[in-house]
């Protein structure tokens, strides 16, 4: 084995063992060993790096997709509320429909009666299509399905409990 590095570097790395030091020359035969890590980890900084990428720009579809909905939601209603939520989760997680639901008359979050629309499809104008939609009661969760009321569009068939 060559020696570690000499002089005030010693003292630095001096709490290493004696095979993590650098050196001033390479092992014999240690070539094809660095060679194959050095490949391996670039392998994986390269695999790290696509499915990165891969995560925002699927993220950022998503958020594009969040944002035309409630625009969907603010056009159909007529109503331009802030307070709109968008449920993702309600279909499925690989799905692309949505539920956006906001109160039917101003006021606090969740205190009116609400309606919920189911909005899928591509972006075309800032805006996605309506599919249907259901109304709550003020103070119930947009998906307890006990309490969904006055289906319209395909929702009407089995989306709501009455």
């Amino acid at each position: 084995m060559s020696e570690p590095a000499a002089g005030a570097q010693h003292d630095r790395w001096a709490r290493l063992p004696a095979r993590l030091r650098p050196r001033d020359t390479e092992l014999q035969g240690a070539g094809n060993v660095r060679l194959i890590e050095t490949t391996l980890l670039l392998l994986i900084a390269l695999a790290l790096a696509i499915a990165t990428i891969n995560d925002d720009a699927r993220q950022v579809g998503i958020n594009h997709r969040l944002i035309a909905d409630l625009r969907t939601w603010r056009t159909y209603t007529g109503h331009d509320y802030k307070n709109v939520g968008v449920e993702q989760q309600l279909f499925g997680i690989s799905s692309t429909r949505d539920v956006t639901c906001g109160n039917t008359s101003r006021g606090a979050p969740d205190s009116h009666a609400q309606i919920c629309l189911i909005i899928d499809g591509p972006t075309r104008g800032g805006t996605r299509q309506v599919l249907g939609g259901w109304y709550v009661p003020p103070y119930v969760q947009h998906n307890d399905y006990r309490y969904r009321y006055g289906c319209f569009g395909p929702a009407a068939r089995g989306l709501c409990a009455r």
